[in-house]
C-alpha cells in the first residue's frame, strides 16, 4: 500500500468498474515529464513507502533536468518478469530451495512465492531434430518434451505449486514475441485489495531484447538472471534517473522501405548520437505512421544502438494491435480510457496512410495451451 503522502490517489471508471490509480497531477511537474518519465513517476507514487520509495525522490523526479547529468537515485518497482528458460529453470530452483529450507526450520513453505508475477517463455534450449515435412513441429514437440521429461515435471509442478508464477511452453514462439503478443497488459490491473488498482504495465526480463515490448508503450528492459529473482521477489531495481532522448518523427515511411530499412537508419543516427544507458522516445506526428510491427522492430533494436529503452506512446495504433492479438474489449476499453486520464501517455495521434508493409505474426489465438503441453509428460 502507497502511503500516499501527496494525495495522488485517485478513481478511473470505465463501464461498470472503478479502478485506484495514481494521478500525475498531483505533483507539480511531473506532467510535463517526458513519457517514459511518467510511468517511473506513477510507479514511485503508487509504492511510495517512505523507506525506499519517498515523496523526495518523486520531488526529485518532478524537477527533472534534462540536460544535467543522471545524480538521483530511485527505486523502480517492475509489475512483472518474464523469464526465458536458460535464466528462469535456475530461478524456479531457488525457489523450491527456499521452501525446503522453510520446511526444514518448521515454516510454511507455501509462504515462498514470486511477490510480483513472473512468466517464463520456454525457447532457448529447444532443438531442431525434424524439418521439411508437414508433421515436424508435432514430433520436435514429442522429442522435446521426452529428451527433457524430468525437467517439464518439474516446471509443471512449479506452476502449480507457486503462486503468480506460469510457463509458456515451447513450441509457442520467442520470448520477447511472446511477450508482446500475448503477456503484455499495456495497462495492468491488482486485484488484492478491495478495489483493483490500474497502473503501467512494466517489465523487467531475462532477454536483452525484452525492449521489444516498447513497442507497445511498455517500459521494460533486459536485465540478469539475479537481478530478475530479485524482483520477482518484490525488490526494487536501484537506477538513476536516466536522461532520456527524444526522437522526433514526421511524415510517413516511403513506400517499399521495410522494418529493416527503417530500423537500421535509426540504429545509425543513435549510434552517432550516443544513447548509451539512456531512455530513448520517439514522438511526433510520425508516430502515427509506424505500424506496431515496426515499432516492435525498433524497440527490439535498442540493445544495438545502446539505450536501456526505445519507447514509443501509447495510441490508436497500439489499441488496433492489441485488438488484432486478441486481448479483450474490457482491457481495451480500460487502456484507452487509463492513456486518456493522461496518468500515462494519450492517445492524441490520428491515422495516416501508411503503404503496405509485409510483416509477420503470430495467429492472435494462443497456438498451444502450457497445460496441455507440459500434462504431455508428467506422471503421477
Amino acid at each position: 500500500m502507497s502511503l500516499n503522502s501527496l494525495g495522488a490517489k485517485t478513481t478511473l471508471r470505465v463501464g461498470e468498474t472503478t479502478y485506484d490509480m495514481y494521478a500525475l497531477s498531483a505533483v507539480d511537474g511531473l506532467e510535463k515529464l517526458p513519457y517514459a518519465l511518467k510511468v517511473l513517476a506513477e510507479n514511485l507514487l503508487r509504492n511510495e513507502d517512505g523507506a525506499n520509495i519517498t515523496a523526495d525522490q518523486i520531488r526529485s523526479l518532478a524537477n527533472w533536468d534534462p540536460d544535467a547529468e543522471p545524480s538521483d537515485e530511485i527505486q523502480f518497482t517492475p509489475a512483472r518478469v518474464v523469464m526465458q528458460d536458460f535464466t528462469g529453470v535456475p530461478c524456479v530452483v531457488d525457489l523450491a530451495t527456499m521452501r525446503e529450507a522453510v520446511t526444514e526450520q518448521g515454516g510454511d513453505p507455501t509462504s515462498i512465492n514470486p511477490q510480483v508475477p513472473a512468466e517464463m517463455v520456454i525457447d532457448h534450449s529447444v532443438q531442431i531434430d525434424v524439418f521439411g515435412e508437414p508433421t515436424a513441429l508435432e514430433r520436435n514437440m514429442d522429442i522435446e518434451y521426452e529428451r527433457n521429461r524430468e525437467r517439464y515435471q518439474f516446471l509443471r509442478w512449479g506452476q502449480g505449486a507457486f503462486d503468480n508464477f506460469r510457463v509458456v511452453p515451447p513450441g509457442t514462439g520467442i520470448v520477447h514475441q511472446v511477450n508482446l503478443e500475448y503477456l503484455a497488459r499495456t495497462v495492468f490491473v491488482n486485484t488484492d485489495g478491495d478495489v483493483p488498482v490500474a497502473y503501467p504495465d512494466t517489465c523487467v526480463g531475462t532477454d536483452s531484447h525484452t525492449t521489444m515490448v516498447n513497442g507497445l508503450g511498455v517500459l521494460g528492459w533486459g536485465v540478469g538472471g539475479i537481478e530478475a529473482e530479485a524482483a520477482m521477489l518484490g525488490q526494487p531495481v536501484s537506477m538513476l534517473i536516466p536522461r532520456v532522448v527524444g526522437f522526433k518523427l514526421t511524415g510517413e515511411i516511403p513506400a517499399g522501405a521495410t522494418a529493416t530499412d527503417v530500423v537500421l537508419t535509426i540504429t545509425q543516427m543513435l549510434r552517432e548520437h550516443g544513447v548509451v544507458g539512456k531512455f530513448v522516445e520517439f514522438y511526433g506526428e510520425g508516430v502515427a505512421a509506424v505500424p506496431l510491427a515496426n515499432r516492435a522492430t525498433i524497440g527490439n533494436m535498442s540493445p544495438e544502438f545502446g539505450s536501456t529503452a526505445a519507447i514509443f506512446p501509447i495510441d490508436a495504433e497500439t489499441i488496433s494491435y492489441l485488438r488484432l492479438t486478441g486481448r479483450s474489449d474490457e482491457q481495451l476499453a480500460l487502456i484507452e480510457a487509463y492513456a486518456k486520464a493522461r496518468a500515462c501517455g494519450t492517445i492524441r495521434h490520428a491515422r495516416l496512410a501508411t503503404p503496405n508493409i509485409s510483416s509477420s505474426i503470430y495467429p492472435p489465438s494462443f497456438p498451444r495451451s502450457p497445460a496441455r503441453s507440459v500434462r504431455k509428460t508428467a506422471s503421477n
